[in-house]
């Protein structure tokens, strides 16, 4: 296969994907070649973790689009591929296949690989990522025959599938080396909710634990994990969730700057000329971060840069500056997010968490910069343009839910 494209996008998840789609809907009129390394068209991530392997979504349901969307907007999917190689001087890739495309512009949205431990044991076949269709369908397929699952990682992956799994009547362990869940994303109040939540679903929370091995069988299969501190806990099937190593080699062999991930201005271009990177592995300058280069992984992320890439592609001058939004379904807690808790310095409880409904809104340098809403939508909903205008709302009205945030008085 040796083909030209004007523009060529690596990555078929959610930033490809969406990255083809803005221009289509922009008008352009030029060829476009989607790359990914599934066999499968582009298809939603965050519900592999949550009504996929609940069985409660077919495949067909979770698609970005029908099947025949693609065909009909003229953009050629390259399923089953990926990228070894760039020439950016020469707009050429080169796929692991040999073959070769070119280009004029590059979207680089390749996402990432799941991190997985590197320990005794750790190639067994019962340990699982939950990354791609391929992941769940292995744990969905294995299911009928597990009664114990020990799940690595406290953040949202493990949690939602720690949820599943117990609503499938599996006994669930989940293990993490912190001392609390979501630390990386939250307050210790949802913290502690949640932990509480877990526990009273039955699961076991090992807080501060650190894996150190996993007892193998002849067969390669593990029968345990071995924790640093010498207790061994046996299970059928072990699930990790600790997050993902960006998706940049062939950019970093290119020259491209990097760090954590590729990173890219506020157009999402890289160092690279015509060469753009969006989504999971792209460092960027948030606003709503201090100006910090982070990587969002979220669908918004996805989305607003992959929209931002497309307009700057087509001459469109327009920076991505979005505030960040996220969301997290375990048991019937809906948890909506807007802004980024990290690096706050006070926050407040509005509503009681035993009602199962409240919110948690983060402060730093006297402004909201995040609010964690738990069945609470109008709070999520009101409290984004604190988030987006900096507001110091005034926290006495602001744990009256009586009082709608958006009358809260700003001091």
């Amino acid at each position: 296969m040796n083909a030209f494209y004007d523009i060529l996008i690596v990555g078929a998840g959610h930033a490809g994907a969406q990255a083809a789609i803005a221009l289509r809907q922009k008008k352009f009129e030029g060829s476009i070649g989607l790359i990914g390394n599934e066999k499968y068209p582009p298809y939603e991530r965050p519900p592999l973790s949550k009504e996929y392997l609940a069985g409660e979504k077919p495949f067909e349901r979770i698609l970005l689009r029908p099947e025949s969307f693609w065909a009909e907007r003229d953009i050629d999917l390259l399923t089953g591929h990926r990228v070894s190689r760039i020439d950016h001087l020469g707009k050429t890739v080169a796929l692991t296949s040999d073959d070769e495309i070119s280009f004029d512009k590059l979207i680089w949205a390749t996402g990432g690989s799941p991190r997985m431990l590197d320990c005794p044991g750790s190639q067994a076949r019962n340990i699982h990522a939950v990354r791609s269709r391929a992941d769940v369908d292995k744990i969905m397929a294995a299911l009928p025959k597990v009664e114990n699952v020990v799940v690595v990682g406290g953040g949202y992956i493990g949690l939602e599938a720690a949820a599943v799994l117990t609503k499938l009547d599996k006994k669930v362990t989940v293990v993490e080396s912190l001392d609390r869940v979501l630390s990386r994303v939250a307050g210790e109040a949802l913290s502690r909710f949640y932990e509480a939540e877990h526990r009273n679903h039955g699961v076991t929370l090992e807080l501060e634990a650190t894996v150190a091995g996993f007892e193998t069988g002849d067969d390669g299969i593990a029968t345990a994990v071995t924790l640093t501190d010498g207790r061994m806990l046996k299970a059928d099937m072990f699930i990790v969730g600790i997050g993902i190593i960006p998706e940049t080699g062939p950019l970093v062999a290119a020259g491209a700057a990097t760090g954590n991930g590729v990173d890219v201005d506020q157009h999402c271009r890289t160092s690279l000329s015509d060469i753009y990177a969006i989504g999971d592995c792209a460092a960027h300058s948030n606003p709503f971060a201090d100006g910090a280069m982070i990587r969002l992984e979220s669908v918004q992320n996805a989305n607003d840069q992959a929209k931002v890439a497309a307009l700057d592609i087509l001459g469109e001058e327009t920076e991505y500056n979005t505030v960040p939004w996220f969301w997290s379904n375990q048991y019937d807690l809906k948890l909506q997010t807007v802004g980024l808790s990290t690096g706050h310095d006070s926050y407040v409880v509005r509503g009681d968490p035993d009602s199962r409904s409240f919110s948690v809104i983060y402060y730093r340098d006297g402004k909201v910069v995040a609010l964690d809403c738990v069945n609470a939508t109008k709070d999520y909903v009101q409290g984004r343009k604190a988030v987006v205008e900096g507001l110091n709302l005034d926290k006495d009205e602001l744990v009256n839910t009586e009082i709608p945030i958006k009358e809260v008085g700003v001091r």
